[in-house]
């Protein structure tokens, strides 16, 4: 059996940059044993561009 874990990022208005450190993000939840699945970033912003994205992560439990 499987858990998920789901971690939105927040993309800022003007330039798209997010606003946490997603690679800190990353490596954090990897030293607790999740393993990154995907990172999805869904179109829900104007002209296309998506406002966040998310970090999917994954563990056996």
């Amino acid at each position: 059996m499987y858990e998920y874990k789901f971690v939105k990022i927040e993309l800022s208005k003007w330039n798209r940059v997010p606003d946490g450190d997603y690679q800190d993000i990353i490596v954090k939840h990897a030293n607790e044993g999740w393993r990154l699945v995907q990172i999805f970033a869904p179109s829900t912003h104007g002209y296309g561009s998506a406002a966040y994205f998310e970090i999917i992560f994954e563990k056996l439990t």
